[in-house]
């Protein structure tokens, strides 16, 4: 593998071997509070083995060493995304035409038409999450009647949010939907006059419909999706990604679903370490397949590449609430707290840990009720780590019980891009304190941050800090007052060291020190400088997950790994790839901007004062120009 020129560094006497690699002049930033700065690192066998300026790490570079410039750029910790669902997105991923970050409708659509064609009979089109309508100029969905005219014979299957998905007549008839199938538990087949389903799913509450639909399309043979998972990877990495914690989740059964990232981490070909939680799939079998699990493998099993972190987000169905915010709160059973007792207490007696979904206060306080029973036990706190999910409407009340069991919590920015939903059904007050991210940092729980990807929130973990950082949606609502915004700092510790915390290995990554693994990432604008409008458009151009260079792009292309050729040859990543980059707003287009938003709330609040008889009525404005005028 080639390496960086770079004039004036030559192999340190008697350091024959020296470094694997070694970064220099940088902008490092480490994470560690005993050494927040550096302009280089040595890395060997895959570890940290020297940090500090250049001089000092020169003496590390060896006759093999490859040395690499990072011409100043800001470095950062590998990012880990600690609620992903990687091992789902990879085995799908080829097979989706994603949305993510698509500026507009019309581009979307032009995108979807190009696909069509392109698109072998019996397969399908599939977008799946990753968007908003919020982020299309248009702020509206397509309608079944754009897909039609996209794609007249193509089956199209396009997922929004956890709300609905809508189908063009070929996906209608391929997913057997007709006058007569009757509407599933929770969700809604919408019907035209005549009682035929015209194209529109709604989850009501409950999203099983629109991934029920989903599984009915193609899936890959097994060649195919370790390529297909090869490239998510490589997407990921593309962005900083060097860990994620998979969530498992709806349509993953173990150990089928897994087989592929067990292949890969055997044959060293994994690009982002995983750390991995099994879901019960079956309800009224939650128990059974819990039972074998415990009497199987115990959580840390595995390696640094892939490791079994413990069960969830799921241990009993009739415990999990439902996250649509265009729809009520769910109303859950009145008596799931007894089989959920027992799924708890046997993963604490064979020491498992476990993660919760849970959005709504109401669902937390109903768990920790049971957590309390069994404390009065001795099993809370225990060594056993335990977290909920999402917790968007989490009291500080609740946030002090969950403090004192030991639990810990994982957030996403599923605000970004259902934020506008939750605000248009319970207001702008209750939207500025969901989630509560500073009353969680302020009780001393352990916190992480991640996407939820692939079906809601897109995957590119800049999204995600923006919105901690800026607090507004990927449409530009802004959701949260400055004094509930996170630092740049922190926001990038959840994002590191915190999903480091959810697998127990906070001594070993998501910090930049000697002895601990050498993920990184060198990106390319600095996340600590850049405007706040532009985190979102941040990449990495050069991606390092123990000591393996996985991603490289500008100078540094062609250092990563080659990747087998991309199969199937007509899969929309071959021609569109995965995220929708834009460019970055100009100086001159963000002021522009900001004097409209300007003068929209100058007008906005001139009308709310006359509405409350506080300002006159502005009478019809008259245009003189002297150039015309008589």
């Amino acid at each position: 593998m080639p390496t960086m020129p770079v004039g004036g560094v030559t192999p340190a006497a008697g350091a024959a071997e020296g470094a694997d690699v070694v970064l220099r002049n940088a902008s490092i930033h480490t994470g560690d509070p005993s050494r927040p700065a550096a302009t280089a690192l040595a890395v060997r066998a895959g570890r940290i083995t020297a940090i500090g300026d250049d001089a000092e790490v020169a003496a590390h570079v060896g006759s093999r060493t490859k040395v690499v410039d990072a011409l100043g750029r800001r470095v950062v910790p590998g990012l880990n995304d600690s609620h992903l669902h990687v091992i789902r997105g990879g085995l799908n991923y080829v097979l989706e035409l994603r949305w993510d970050g698509v500026p507009s409708l019309c581009q979307a659509l032009a995108m979807l038409r190009e696909q069509a064609g392109r698109t072998p009979k019996g397969q399908w089109i599939r977008v799946v999450g990753g968007w908003s309508a919020d982020q299309f100029t248009e702020r509206r969905m397509p309608t079944p009647a754009e897909l039609n005219q996209a794609a007249p014979d193509t089956p199209v299957f396009v997922l929004h949010l956890y709300q609905s998905a809508i189908l063009n007549r070929a996906a209608v008839h391929a997913a057997g939907f007709t006058r007569d199938t009757p509407d599933p538990r929770g969700g809604q087949i919408v019907r035209d006059r005549d009682g035929r389903p015209n194209g529109v799913l709604l989850a009501a509450p409950s999203a099983l419909i629109l991934y029920s639909t989903l599984a009915a399309a193609p899936t890959l043979d097994a060649a195919d999706r370790k390529i297909s998972t090869r490239y998510f990877l490589r997407e990921l990495n593309r962005f900083g990604l060097t860990s994620a914690v998979d969530a498992a989740g709806g349509f993953q059964s173990f150990p089928d679903n897994y087989a592929t990232v067990i292949e890969l981490a055997r044959a060293g070909e994994l690009s982002v370490r995983i750390g991995y939680h099994l879901f019960p799939q079956t309800a009224g079998q939650e128990l059974a397949d819990l039972t074998r699990w415990v009497e199987t493998v115990r959580p840390g099993d595995g390696d640094e590449w892939l490791r079994l972190n413990g069960a969830g987000e799921n241990l009993t169905w009739a415990a999990a609430d439902f996250e649509n915010f265009s729809e009520p709160r769910p109303q859950l059973s009145a008596d799931y707290e007894s089989e959920f007792e027992r799924a708890v207490r046997l993963l604490l007696e064979h020491g498992w840990g476990f993660r919760l979904h849970a959005t709504y206060d109401q669902t937390i306080r109903r768990d920790l009720v049971v957590f309390e029973k069994l404390a009065a036990e001795g099993h809370f706190p225990g060594g056993s780590r335990w977290l909920f999910d999402h917790a968007e409407t989490v009291t500080p009340g609740t946030l002090e019980r969950i403090a004192a069991l030991g639990g810990a919590i994982s957030v996403q920015n599923r605000m970004s891009f259902q934020g506008q939903a939750f605000t248009d059904r319970y207001g702008p007050q209750a939207a500025a304190h969901t989630p509560p991210l500073k009353e969680m940092l302020a009780g001393g729980i352990p916190l992480a941050a991640g996407t939820d990807a692939t079906r809601v929130s897109s995957y590119n973990p800049w999204v995600a800090l923006h919105w901690l950082v800026t607090g507004r949606t990927v449409g530009d609502l802004a959701l949260y007052p400055p004094d509930r915004l996170v630092s740049r700092e922190r926001a990038l510790e959840l994002y590191t060291l915190g999903g480091a915390r959810i697998t127990g290995e906070d001594d070993v990554k998501g910090v930049l020190k000697e002895g601990w693994y050498a993920d990184f990432a060198v990106l390319s604008h600095d996340f600590f400088a850049v405007h706040p409008d532009d985190i979102a458009h941040i990449e990495a151009i050069l991606t390092v997950v123990g000591g393996r260079i996985v991603y490289a792009a500008a100078e540094y292309e062609g250092l990563d790994e080659a990747l087998p050729a991309l199969s199937p040859s007509w899969s929309p990543v071959a021609r569109f790839g995965g995220y929708q980059a834009t460019q970055p707003p100009s100086a001159g287009a963000r002021q522009a901007d900001l004097l409209a938003q300007a003068v929209a709330e100058g007008e906005q609040h001139r009308q709310w004062r006359a509405a409350r008889s506080l300002a006159a009525p502005q009478e019809p404005r008259t245009v003189f120009d002297p150039c015309f005028g008589t």
